[in-house]
């Protein structure tokens, strides 16, 4: 029986410590033996951002906000980006709004091809901008662990931050990152490598 249930947030995005262009994954056939799927095509990943961006469109009308939505594929997965002034309530506080609206998004392209999507979702250049922030709070973690020989707990954090920060540390020789915790008490742990 093939599970159909509609990924969470959890499940599609963290894969916190693997690339974010994961090509290949194991499907089961009928005779027990497991066959290689390939990920979907750029055609496929941009119809899922146009989809997405559909959807967000009828948000943003209903909600009466202005803002331009690029679709694009960056990375092999479907990207929409909205950019316009005064859409900050959109992202909410630590963007758990903006996380919110990525899931809505994503379930808009299941509903209509019956695939999960790794859709990420950028109002405003939220993410671009936390990125940036993360960058520094993982570098700083990192120099903590190299002069004290410590593990260092970074505070909870969203599974599109987390793999911000694993990607950061995971650059660096020296050092190594996991996550503990459930959500949404879900943490970093950067810790000398062995």
């Amino acid at each position: 029986m093939t599970d159909t249930s509609i990924p969470s947030a959890e499940q599609s995005l963290d894969e916190e410590t693997a690339p974010a262009t994961v090509v290949e994954e194991a499907e089961e056939t009928e005779g027990g033996l497991a066959r290689e799927k390939k990920a979907p095509a750029e055609s496929e990943l941009f119809r899922q951002s146009e989809i997405a961006a559909d959807y967000v469109e009828g948000l943003l009308d209903i909600l009466d906000y202005d803002g331009d939505i690029d679709e694009l594929v960056s990375g092999g997965r479907p990207v929409v980006e909205v950019v316009g002034a005064s859409l900050q309530n959109l992202v909410g506080q630590r963007g758990a709004t903006l996380e919110a609206l990525q899931e809505l998004a994503r379930l808009a392209v299941f509903r209509q091809t019956g695939t999960p999507s790794r859709l990420l979702l950028d109002v405003g250049g939220y993410r671009a901008n936390r990125r940036k922030e993360l960058a520094a709070v993982a570098k700083n973690a990192v120099e903590k662990v190299k002069e004290y020989g410590e593990p260092v707990r970074l505070e909870p954090m969203s599974a599109f931050e987390r793999k911000c920060v694993h990607d950061v540390v995971n650059a660096m020789s020296g050092v190594e990152s996991e996550s503990e915790g459930v959500e949404p008490s879900r943490r970093i742990i950067v810790r000398p490598a062995d």
